[in-house]
């Protein structure tokens, strides 16, 4: 009977020797981690800022709450345009930025967010997820200690709030105009004067008249910074942002650092809240622009030649910035030939059944 016991509570000694043993390796894979991640926005703005909270929570909740991430607003710990400088320079471990407003630095920055006349937003998902986007990105990313991955769009946006109409592009000349990105360099060629100002900050500059006329996202955002108190007319489309994405970026060492679990959640949580915001935009905006139109908003679509100048423009600029830029030109000639096959597609299908819908909305069908 003794021998019997002995080698039954060995075996259980054994069991619970291999279970101690195994524990430390299953900790490591799993430890505690508390990071902290900048917005480039103003905790009022919902949405947007809101995607940096999708996206920590998600983390938190895939690794019960080993993982935490703590989101702060832009200013709170670093200035909303110097947030991915931050992360780079390892002072924060990780931000919530449009990566164009970092153009300035080097233009190719901008193609993680948008370029005028680049991609909608269901084209730039294909590119970042399955034309090579990520990886392009990432490969020019690493020289500024940075990576980053897709966490938000907001679907092309509206073309400004502007004090006074604009009905040619002579009258674009000499306004003063809050842009974001790389469209600034590009609506330089019309005549405005581009100011990179951050959001929170748009709306006392319009009231003082600092600028003439400013654009930020959509119906939604630009509704709670009330742009329509202060410039009656509302523009669009904003072509220099046709699908601008927002990224999570993350320091290279820090990131290095994560166990391989842990990095795969991040990216996990990048790409849900990547939906989440854009699906979150397509159900505010609609409401907010009837809002706004009731309230004396003038909806106004940018003159043809307007259209047709600034379409030039981009070209011409794209050209100047890819015959002294290597990284951009490499970036650049990779989406444009996968923009030119999307609209192939989009022409056919989409725009086909989008412009029949619309008719019958016309026609007060639907």
């Amino acid at each position: 009977m003794r021998r019997r016991t002995f080698i039954a509570t060995a075996g259980l000694g054994a069991a619970a020797a291999a279970t101690t043993i195994a524990a430390p390796a299953i900790a490591q894979s799993a430890p505690d981690i508390k990071w902290r991640m900048t917005s480039s926005f103003p905790k009022s703005l919902d949405t947007i800022y809101g995607a940096a909270e999708t996206f920590a929570k998600y983390v938190a909740d895939a690794t019960d709450n080993k993982f935490q991430v703590q989101v702060f607003p832009a200013g709170e710990i670093a200035p909303g345009l110097e947030a991915a400088n931050e992360v780079g320079k390892g002072s924060i471990e990780m931000c919530h930025t449009a990566t164009y407003y970092y153009w300035g630095k080097d233009p190719t920055f901008a193609f993680g967010t948008a370029i005028p006349f680049g991609l909608n937003c269901r084209m730039q998902n294909a590119w970042m997820y399955y034309g090579g986007g990520i990886d392009l990105m990432n490969e020019f990313w690493a020289g500024h200690n940075l990576i980053g991955f897709p966490c938000g769009n907001t679907g092309a946006q509206m073309g400004g709030w502007f004090r006074k109409e604009i009905n040619s592009v002579a009258d674009l000349k000499g306004v003063k105009m809050r842009i974001g990105g790389f469209g600034g360099a590009v609506i330089s060629k019309l005549g405005v004067v581009p100011q990179q100002i951050a959001g929170g900050d748009i709306y006392p500059a319009l009231e003082k008249g600092t600028i003439d006329a400013a654009e930020w996202v959509g119906p939604y955002d630009d509704e709670k910074l009330g742009f329509n108190k202060v410039a009656p007319y509302y523009y669009y489309p904003g072509w220099w942002e046709g699908g601008p994405m927002l990224h999570a970026m993350v320091n290279t060492a820090k990131w290095a650092e994560l166990p391989k679990s842990y990095q795969s959640i991040v990216k996990s949580a990048a790409q849900a809240a990547n939906v989440d915001m854009m699906a979150n935009y397509d159900a505010a905006n609609p409401a907010a622009l009837k809002r706004l139109a009731a309230g004396g908003a003038k909806l106004r679509p940018y003159p043809q030649d307007v259209m047709e100048a600034a379409f030039d423009a981009a070209k011409e600029t794209y050209a100047d910035v890819s015959a002294k830029n290597a990284a951009f030109k490499k970036v650049h000639d990779a989406m444009m030939a996968f923009r030119a096959d999307q609209y192939l597609w989009f022409q056919v299908s989409e725009h086909t059944y989008d412009t029949f819908m619309m008719g019958q909305q016309r026609k007060k069908m639907l």
